[in-house]
């Protein structure tokens, strides 16, 4: 391949990464996403009775669907089929629509969160939505798995999540843990709102509550993760890490709410990780956290001794396929 294939390559798959992101935001906001999860086949009236929208619209935009590869259609008038990869390639889309749409804010007033970061933040917030479902994106294949392997090998009965936003991850261990019962708490009500409908999507209402509450009132009140045999957090103990008091609080609220047995799985992110595979992107993170959310994400030895300092006695981490994602499990 030449120098010029290569570069006309990746121009293809920067084109195709962007229109695909698109084409998959737009069947969020229609509420279609549970049609191309399902990997079955479904006809046009079912596309529009969902997404409460006109036959003639719905059979558009599911013909810029079939165009761009993403769902087929063996016949006009047929079912259409989602592609055997769309979750691979909606993970990938994730990361644009996570970098460009739910930081959008801070993009878009970038030079005030620099030199007022205190006043941008009151004034320009994210939205939870957007992070919510671009978290779930990327968390189908950069960290759910090893989370979720993690988590179903004790075969828990009771697990709660932390900034659980859309429930992705709890709604997919309760399908794995079939006699288990599952906590979402985050912060955002409308990360809980999308939390609800998701469990209520799944069939899975009567198994998933979710709490509309902070992560810091755990420590005050540890009610939601009283007698959990597995705590997660995923992406949100970072927010209080610069607050080691508050930090320590939740961490020891948690470990002493754990049933016999149970541990603390934390997802979260180390600062500008080095690695090729993953500088790029973890610049990124690094940096939109320190300027525009005041958070300076901590090394893997920070986390390792705030566990410590918990009474953990048993604290291990790993890397995740996200870059410069980790995955830490605290247990004794």
């Amino acid at each position: 391949m030449t120098r010029t294939d290569s570069a006309e390559t990746t121009d293809e798959a920067a084109a195709d990464l962007a229109a695909e992101a698109a084409l998959l935001e737009i069947a969020e906001e229609l509420g279609l996403s549970d049609l191309l999860d399902g990997a079955e086949p479904f006809t046009l009236e079912q596309a529009a009775d969902l997404a409460a929208v006109p036959a003639p619209g719905a059979a558009a935009y599911l013909g810029a669907l079939v165009s761009a590869g993403l769902v087929e259609q063996a016949a006009q008038g047929g079912p259409y089929t989602p592609v055997a990869d769309l979750v691979d390639r909606r993970y990938r889309a994730g990361y644009l629509s996570w970098a460009l749409n739910a930081n959008r804010p801070y993009i878009d007033h970038a030079a005030l969160f620099l030199r007022d970061p205190e006043t941008a933040g009151g004034k320009y917030a994210r939205d939870g939505r957007r992070v919510a479902v671009s978290s779930r994106w990327i968390g189908s294949r950069g960290f759910y798995p090893g989370v979720v392997e993690e988590i179903t090998s004790g075969a828990p009965r009771r697990v709660v999540d932390l900034g659980a936003g859309a429930a992705g991850l709890l709604v997919r261990l309760l399908r794995e843990l079939p006699d288990s019962t599952g906590v979402a708490l985050d912060l955002s009500a409308a990360a809980c709102d999308e939390a609800r409908r998701a469990a209520r999507q799944a069939g899975l209402a009567d198994r998933l509550d979710v709490v509309h509450r902070s992560v810091e009132s755990l420590a005050d009140d540890p009610a939601p993760v009283r007698g959990a045999d597995v705590v997660h957090a995923g992406f949100v103990l970072h927010d209080v890490v610069g607050r080691p008091e508050v930090l320590d609080g939740v961490l020891r609220a948690c470990r002493e709410s754990l049933a016999e047995g149970g541990r603390m799985v934390v997802t979260d992110a180390v600062p500008y990780a080095p690695d090729p595979r993953e500088r790029a992107f973890s610049a990124l993170f690094s940096y939109l956290h320190a300027s525009s959310m005041e958070v300076d994400l901590p090394p893997e030895q920070v986390w390792h001794e705030a566990f410590r300092r918990a009474g953990f006695t048993e604290v291990s981490s790993s890397p995740q396929r996200m870059p410069g994602s980790r995955v830490f499990v605290a247990a004794g």
